[in-house]
């Protein structure tokens, strides 16, 4: 056993379940880590799919009683039909550009330089975002419509590109559209179950000819630490919102991006496919 590789599957599954939900981008970041910690390889790719998973299992369980009150209540219950309805109509988009780009995206976009500028223009966006007058239509996310969902689908889209953010896209989407801080990070995280169920299980099938049966433990170890992080940043996350707003996200961004930006121009550290 690898104890080396077990403590980078560690480490990168903490970083996946922190920042996952938050506006910041969990791939970027896992891409930044992994370069980092020389762990950027084709099998490693798969592993920071197949770990987010984990963190989306973390959603599972932290609202586990809406989510067997929506499961419980389809076909008979108007609330939990619109609900799902919802969550498929937002998840479409992404999931049909994803399926005709993602190879093209890793090809490209999967390296620290794509990541450093997609933080820093996200971070812009951000904070343009929260220095707009907000015109509240949708308190809680049951009170959503289907114009609503199919809206935060499309700005899910802009997440295919790493460094974006998965989160960041649908907050802010959500935001501009009408949702409040606590429906908008309550949708994103819902709508993170189907998405990220399909990335896991169509990225490990379709590489499943590179992995081996010894690659289990990095993998379980990298699932267990996203889960239990992952349950903090929730936590963490949901508890923030209540009296702040994303700015702080923002700046967090734009800062990390710059400095990825002047370390690889001076060339500190040799990021790769620089």
């Amino acid at each position: 056993m690898d104890f080396i590789l077990l403590l980078k599957a560690l480490i990168l599954g903490v970083v996946e379940g922190l920042t996952e939900f938050l506006p910041i981008s969990s791939t970027g970041h896992l891409i930044l880590f992994g370069d980092l910690l020389d762990f950027n390889d084709e099998k490693s790719k798969v592993f920071t799919i197949a770990i987010q998973l984990g963190a989306i299992l973390a959603v599972c369980w932290e609202y586990r009683k809406k989510i067997t009150g929506i499961v419980m209540g389809i076909g008979s219950d108007a609330s939990a039909n619109r609900f799902v309805l919802n969550l498929f109509i937002a998840f479409m988009p992404a999931a049909v550009m994803g399926l005709l780009f993602i190879d093209v995206i890793k090809q490209y976009l999967f390296n620290p330089l794509s990541v450093a500028t997609a933080l820093v223009i996200g971070g812009v966006v951000i904070l343009w975002a929260e220095r707009r007058d907000h015109v509240i239509d949708v308190e809680q996310v049951d009170d959503m419509d289907w114009k609503h969902a199919l809206k935060v689908g499309m700005a899910q889209c802009l997440a295919l590109i790493p460094g974006t953010s998965r989160s960041g896209a649908t907050i802010i989407g959500g935001l501009l559209f009408g949702l409040s801080r606590k429906a908008a990070a309550e949708f994103s995280f819902f709508l993170a179950i189907p998405i990220m169920f399909a990335a896991t299980f169509y990225d490990v099938y379709k590489n499943r000819a590179i992995l081996e049966l010894s690659d289990v433990s990095m993998f379980a170890v990298g699932f267990m630490g996203a889960f239990f992080s992952a349950l903090v940043a929730i936590r963490a996350l949901i508890r923030f919102i209540s009296n702040h707003d994303f700015t702080v996200f923002a700046w967090y961004r734009i800062v990390f991006g710059i400095v990825i930006l002047v370390t690889a121009y001076t060339g500190v550290i040799g990021w790769s496919e620089m």
